[in-house]
């Protein structure tokens, strides 16, 4: 039998199983997976694995995510590379789409077939009351026309964000809708070296927007000679403010960092649920605040900005400890 992994931000997979178990009773070698905000891209993983390793066939197995892009498809995703030819990945979960999955593993054998299967029946779930308001077609999403937005034969730099995580759920929908780019660009040396994230990122970017990887050196060569991009939106991604001084001190015209994530690691503290320093990192934003550069300290745009000062201050502190 296929093995079903439910994933999700939040509680949403527990819950929308015991929903399908409501519907079409209990079910075996199903897993619900949950990233809670408390968690980590590496602890969601080592909940897919664990996932996996339950079921009687892992030959045969069927994600079933709620978003396309966010950190359970990007970790899914890491793990479905190894097994493409048999595994599959399916987003936008939906009630019909898991109770058409489990209806299609009576009678079908692989994972593939099963998705290729439920993917109509997920989309006729989506029914709306005035009838007149249903679509008689969904809309096709326009495709990003640079030259039509922005200074014609310069970048337009919409956002410039610290994160650890890079390009996940926050970054894919949240901010892209709130700034709009054309294109996203990963500047990392790191994963500029790494075909698979690369990859994975690139297929990780919303629709009508193009994803890619530079690394810090051809980031500030393409900020001093841009005039091949006229009007493209740019939203630049960068694991850590080394890269960002990096990119700063070679000429990418930045004002304004938004920091949004910094994952823990060992001589690291963590002054706030996001963000972890060590020495080297605070004196990197002292570096670029001495340079003119503001800090906008939002996980989402919706979010209140914190104080950087104040991070910093209490993180320097906990270190002088």
């Amino acid at each position: 039998m296929v093995g079903i992994i439910i994933a999700s931000h939040g509680k949403f997979a527990e819950g929308i199983l015991q929903s399908g178990s409501m519907i079409f009773g209990e079910q075996e070698n199903v897993q619900a997976v949950t990233l809670l905000p408390s968690e980590g891209p590496d602890d969601l993983k080592a909940k897919l694995k664990a996932a996996v390793a339950s079921f009687d066939n892992q030959d045969e197995v069927l994600f079933l995510i709620d978003l396309w892009g966010g950190t359970p498809f990007n970790q899914a995703n890491t793990l479905f590379e190894e097994h493409k030819d048999k595994w599959a990945v399916v987003t936008g979960l939906n009630l019909p789409m898991l109770i058409e999955a489990y209806a299609s593993r009576m009678t079908m054998e692989k994972a593939r077939d099963i998705a290729a299967h439920i993917i109509e029946t997920a989309k006729e779930g989506v029914k709306v009351r005035p009838e007149e308001l249903q679509p008689a077609e969904a809309p096709k999403a326009p495709k990003a026309t640079g030259a039509a937005q922005g200074k014609p034969g310069k970048f337009e730099y919409v956002l410039a964000r610290i994160d650890s995580r890079l390009l996940h759920g926050q970054v894919a929908t949240a901010w892209s809708k709130s700034v709009s780019p054309t294109r996203i660009i990963v500047v990392s040396d790191d994963v500029a070296r790494d075909e698979l994230r690369k990859n994975l990122i690139q297929q990780a970017a919303p629709v009508g927007v193009k994803a890619h990887v530079v690394p810090v050196d051809q980031m500030i060569k393409l900020a001093k000679d841009d005039k091949h991009f006229g009007g493209q939106r740019a939203l630049l991604l960068f694991e850590k403010p080394q890269d960002v001084l990096r990119a700063v001190d070679g000429g990418v015209p930045l004002t304004t960092v938004n920091v949004g994530s910094m994952a823990h690691s060992t001589g690291k503290v963590q002054p706030n649920k996001v963000l972890a320093f060590d020495q080297n990192d605070i004196d990197t934003f002292a570096k670029l605040k001495a340079k003119g550069i503001k800090f906008d300290v939002r996980k989402v745009p919706g979010d209140s900005q914190d104080n950087m000062d104040n991070i910093l201050k209490k993180a320097q502190d906990e270190l002088n400890k």
